[in-house]
């Protein structure tokens, strides 16, 4: 296969505090990339963000051997495990935003068998793109905010549990999201399940992917 013309360097985790028994919990994984300048004036459009949110999600699926999968539906994205019946996740729909110098998606949390119940509703998961001074180089985060996992239990069993969680679901989502931002060296973006943002020209919309 042809070398990819583009190049992503990792970068070292900023946030790195332990998992607390309670509240919200956060975290952020972040590469440089760099590309021709021209290829990324290309790139930078609406379209290619929803495409960078799909290529997310697709990524999740073929890592997953294709046992965790996401469903579309007009108000929502859900990760299944298998199927509809063993929802992981459930976002709501995406929301976009691009700008001359940064671009984001996000999908707010809705609920889930990996959400503890005092965390429906609450908390994210997003991918941010800036440009930086440099030419052709872009900062790339996938974070997570705010997020109330149910592994951790609560009560008594919280502090075991927070341990546990750090020890499995914390070090799941680093491999899987240093490894999607890896990836992106191909520059392999998919053409989103949904399209909405394909043909928009002017800063800012909804949509999906």
């Amino acid at each position: 296969m042809p070398e990819s013309p583009a190049t992503v360097e990792l970068l070292p985790e900023e946030d790195l505090s332990p998992v607390t028994p309670e509240g919200g919990i956060s975290s952020a994984q972040e590469a440089i990339a760099t590309l021709p300048e021209e290829m990324l004036a290309e790139l930078w459009r609406p379209e290619y963000l929803e495409r960078l949110a799909r290529a997310y999600w697709r990524y999740l699926s073929r890592i997953s051997l294709g046992l965790i999968r996401v469903v579309y539906s007009p108000d929502s994205r859900t990760v299944v495990l298998l199927s509809r019946h063993l929802p992981l996740l459930r976002f709501h729909t995406p929301e976009y935003e691009i700008e001359s110098d940064h671009a984001s998606v996000t999908w707010r949390i809705d609920r889930g068998l990996l959400v503890a119940k005092q965390g429906r509703g609450k908390g994210f998961l997003g991918i941010r793109v800036w440009k930086l001074d440099e030419p052709g180089r872009i900062r790339i985060s996938v974070e997570v905010r705010n997020f109330y996992p149910f592994l951790r239990g609560s009560g008594r069993f919280a502090r075991f549990g927070a341990w546990l969680y750090s020890q499995t679901q914390v070090r799941i989502h680093r491999l899987v999201t240093f490894g999607f931002l890896r990836s992106l060296a191909r520059l392999d973006l998919p053409p989103s399940r949904i399209g909405s943002l394909a043909g928009e020209i002017d800063a800012g919309a909804g949509g999906a992917a």
